[in-house]
């Protein structure tokens, strides 16, 4: 199992060393898991890295496609539910960063690592649903409406939105 620690620290060979020069990176990385809101991608799981590294003046620009694999529950009814996400990234990595807006280029290696995790994190879903239309659980009995029909009566409002439901809008 590769460690992510060495795979995506990237020595910046001679060539990188002026502006205008290019190295393109394609790897796959493991990464020791990465959690959102709900979805994860688990450790262990490949990530498909594929960049560009171009010195510019300020630093090195990294711009490419990372790919990988998420997993959660659904957010309606908890069933199993997973999907592929690829995000595309055009980042800066100079020596003094901006807090929150660049990030960290060493004299003699750039390391990916940061960069891949915000990237992913950033675009795993907040609330994956297994379908569009999915149904969830039933609130009574909390049976999958999905997969069966319940007898359970929910006419009964919530006390707390009486006032809400006289308005007119």
């Amino acid at each position: 199992m590769p460690s992510t620690s060495t795979t995506l620290r990237i020595p910046l060979a001679a060539a990188l060393r002026h502006p205008g020069n290019a190295r393109p990176v394609v790897t796959r990385a493991e990464l020791d898991g990465l959690a959102g809101v709900a979805a994860e991608i688990e450790a262990g799981k490949p990530v498909a890295i594929d960049l560009m590294l171009e010195r510019v003046p300020e630093g090195i620009v990294v711009r490419g496609n990372i790919t990988a694999t998420w997993n959660s529950a659904c957010s309606r009814c908890l069933e199993p539910v997973g999907g592929e996400i690829s995000v595309h990234v055009d980042e800066l990595f100079e020596p003094h960063p901006l807090e929150g807006e660049t990030y960290k280029l060493d004299e003699d290696v750039i390391d990916l690592e940061p960069l891949v995790r915000d990237a992913l994190l950033l675009e795993l879903p907040p609330a994956p649903l297994c379908k569009d239309d999915c149904a969830g659980l039933c609130v009574t009995c909390g049976s999958n409406r999905n997969e069966t029909q319940c007898d359970c009566v929910t006419t009964e409002l919530d006390p707390r939105w009486a006032a809400l439901r006289s308005l007119e809008i």
